[in-house]
This record gives C-alpha cells, structure tokens and sequence, in this order.
C-alpha cells in the first residue's frame, strides 16, 4: 500500500524579508482552489495506519485502545488489490464518529516504467497521461462523494516505485500528476500524492517549483527506515510542503494487536489533510434557529432550522458570542448557526471530532511570504511561509495594498499574509466562500 506525503519546511528568510515576485495565482506551479460552500479541509497530526481493505467497524472500535487516529482507506483506482466490502457511506459516518480521521487514497495507472508488470499503466503519450490524471482525479471525487466525504477532502494518488533513469516515464508521470492536482483544485479538493522517497518522490521535488507542472499540496512518502521523522528527508528539503502538508510511511507489513484484534498494517506518521466529513447534530432551541451567511449575529439570516431539525456540521469556528459560547458551526449549506443551540459534547467551546473551519491555499511567491500580526506590510513580522506551503485561511478583511489587491488573510494560527502571494481564486477581491473576518 502506498500513499502521498507532505513535508514540513522552515523558511530562512529573515522577518523583514521582501515579498519575492510570484507567477500568476492561475498558472502551475501553485494553481488556485475553488471550495465550495458548505466546506472546509481538515488535518490530522499524528499516527496512522493503513491496511489493504478496510476493517469492520468493531475492529476500529477496539483499535481505539491503540496509539492511532487516523486510517488510510482505498476508495477507487483501476489497480486498487483488495475488495471493500466494509467500505461503505455508513462505515466512514461511523468511523469518524468515533473520532477518526481517513485519508482517502487511489491507486490508479502505475507508472509505464515500475510497479508491478499486471498494473494498468499511465501513457507514454504526454496528452494522454494529461488526460489520464484529469479522469482519475474525477473518479476519486466520485468514489469520495458517494461514501460521505466533502470537497476540502485532500485525495491521495498512489504512485508505486518506478525507474529514475527513464525520462520519457518520468515526465508520464509528472503529466499525470500534474492533471489530478489542476482538476482536484478545479472542483474543491485538496491534491495528494503517495510516492517511495528514493523512486518517485525525489523527482517531484525535483520540479517543485517548476512552472510547467502543477504542484501538489501534500506528499506522502514510503520509507521503512523505522524513523517516523517528518524532516530531513533524503534529496527532499525541508521547506517544500512546508505547513501541515508532509506524511511518512515508516514501516512496512507487519502484525498489530489491540483490544483482541490483530491487524496487518503499514504504520505511518502524519501531519497533513485527510478527509472532511459532516456530523450531524440537533437544534436544540425551544424556537426555530437563524442560519446566518457569517459566524456572527451581525450578518444577514438566511435561513431557520426547526427545533429538534438535524444539521450536519463541517467545521466549527469563533464568532460573536450567544450565551455561553463564541462557537460557531459551518453547516454544509454554507450557512452558519451558533453553537450555543445545537447538540455538540461541548456547551462552551469546540467539540471534537469537529475541526476547526480553514481552507489551504499554496503560497505562489517561490523565495517565500511574511506572516504580519496584522493586515498590512506596516505590522510586525512575525514568521514565513515558504513558496509551495498551505496557508490555512480562515478569514479575509482589508488591509494595505500589496500588487493588485488590499486583500489580506487571516491564517489559523491568528497571523496575516497578503492575498497577493496566496493562490486563492481571487487575485484582487475576496473569494468564496471565505467569510470577511
């Protein structure tokens, strides 16, 4: 089994540091995203495990005593080995219930120069390979869909070893890379990509910043050095998928044990996005609830949902405090409801398994972005981004001018960066469906 990694960077620019001129938000290597409402990414840091198919409910029930939290799952691809009769919508709604996270994985065309001789393999031809890894990317977002799991999901595309010496495969395979990033980014979902370090994944981060390919966001690697470190990869600098975008499979096939059920697994270690889900809760006002088109009381109702109605959550984010709480919850309308009346564990802050609302966006200045302690180039320097890493969004406002826009982000761990140098669908105005902060 094989999967994508994303690597943690450290940018080296000092805190005064000069924007670097980037490409167009709409061009390769950093193509924008284009979220739907109703969305929003999530991530995982920490252990995970995959296996061939996917195991009964009861199994990961008594995993639950074990060290992992999060499971790889095969959710399409034409050389996909294993039947999956447990994966099912009821199965993922179940698993995350349980507070797990998934990352959804396809193993689709190999490369035509490695893998296993059997495998469906990608085409020599360039226009081919292109429009091979568009279609695989759309499979997946099918495949994905029908199980539960919402745009924001980042997609995992298997890539088992292949030759390093060949180049007509290796640009087959940064062709077809390259599609399923654009056509993921086209329709809301986050690109991943799963690669053995030393035979594939050197070779994307060879053209990381390449403008003839599109970049993925995140990159998984396999690697059974029985080291679950997310740095100091081989060949792969640190500061390239720089911020929550990096994963390792460190060990191979091997027996587990938990709660009296034994697994033969891969263990991995993460800090990347997986799959985003919707858990529903009920309206537990005595009056029917307003929905709002922000996180706040401030912002236009747009709709009421009744007592004791079900509403399925996204994500959950601060806003204008109702009662006892400043929570907000991001349904999968778009619209936002306090949490202060809906049934979530906590009656005061954020309840898990619900993550925080943010969408990523791949910073498109290659030497790098300065993060401010607020909207403008006049606040403090208060750290970098590299070029190629996620800044997680969870708000845009105004701010001093940079290039053509006076847009300005607010990123999850409360710093600013310019909308300029961020691949967001708007490259001079606010864009969809990022609230105003």
């Amino acid at each position: 089994m094989r999967r994508l990694t994303a690597v943690l960077a450290v940018c080296v620019l000092s805190p005064a540091a000069v924007l670097v001129a980037a490409p167009a938000a709409s061009a390769e290597p950093a193509t924008p995203v284009t979220y739907p409402a109703g969305t929003t990414a999530t991530r995982y840091s920490g252990l995970a495990f995959d296996a061939c198919t996917a195991q009964p409910l009861n199994s990961i029930k008594a995993w639950n005593a074990s060290p992992y939290r999060a499971v790889g799952v095969y959710v399409s691809g034409a050389n996909r080995t294993c039947r999956q009769p447990e994966l099912t919508p009821a199965w993922v709604a179940s698993v995350s219930q349980l507070k797990w996270r998934l990352l959804p994985i396809h193993k689709g065309l190999q490369p035509p120069c490695g893998a296993r001789p059997t495998d469906t393999k990608i085409s020599r031809t360039l226009t081919t390979a292109r429009a091979q890894g568009t279609a695989a990317a759309a499979e997946a977002v099918k495949a994905a869909k029908a199980l539960g799991m919402l745009p924001g999901s980042a997609l995992y595309n298997d890539i088992e070893h292949y030759s390093q010496t060949d180049t007509g495969c290796r640009a087959a395979v940064l062709t077809y890379l390259s599609a399923w990033t654009k056509e993921l980014h086209r329709v809301g979902w986050v690109s991943g990509v799963y690669m053995n370090l030393n035979l594939g994944a050197k070779q994307l981060s060879d053209v990381h910043n390449s403008t003839a390919y599109a970049r993925p966001d995140a990159l998984w690697i396999a690697r059974y050095d029985g080291i679950d470190s997310l740095k100091g990869w081989a060949n792969i600098a640190d500061s390239k998928w720089a911020r929550h975008q990096r994963a390792k499979q460190f060990r191979g096939s091997h027996d587990e044990t938990y709660g009296g059920v034994t697994i033969n697994i891969d263990t991995n270690r993460l800090d990347t996005p997986v799959a985003t889900v919707a858990h529903p809760y009920k309206v537990t006002s005595t009056t029917p609830l307003n929905a709002r088109t922000g996180p706040g009381t401030g912002y236009p109702v747009a709709g009421t949902h009744a007592p004791g109605a079900t509403v399925r959550v996204v994500c959950q984010t601060p806003g204008t405090k109702v009662g006892t709480t400043s929570v907000w919850n991001r349904l999968t309308t778009g619209h936002y409801v306090t949490d202060h009346y809906v049934s979530t564990p906590s009656g005061t802050g954020y309840s898990a398994p619900l993550p925080r609302c943010a969408h990523p966006y791949q910073v498109t200045a290659a030497g790098g972005l300065t993060e401010r302690s607020g909207p403008g180039n006049g606040y403090t320097a208060v750290g970098t981004l590299p070029g190629g890493a996620l800044a997680w969004v969870t708000c845009q406002r105004p701010g001093g001018r940079v290039g053509t826009t006076s847009v300005w982000n607010r990123l999850d761990d409360g710093r600013y960066v310019t909308d300029h140098y961020v691949a967001t669908p708007g490259s001079t105005s606010y864009s969809k469906p990022l609230p105003r902060c």
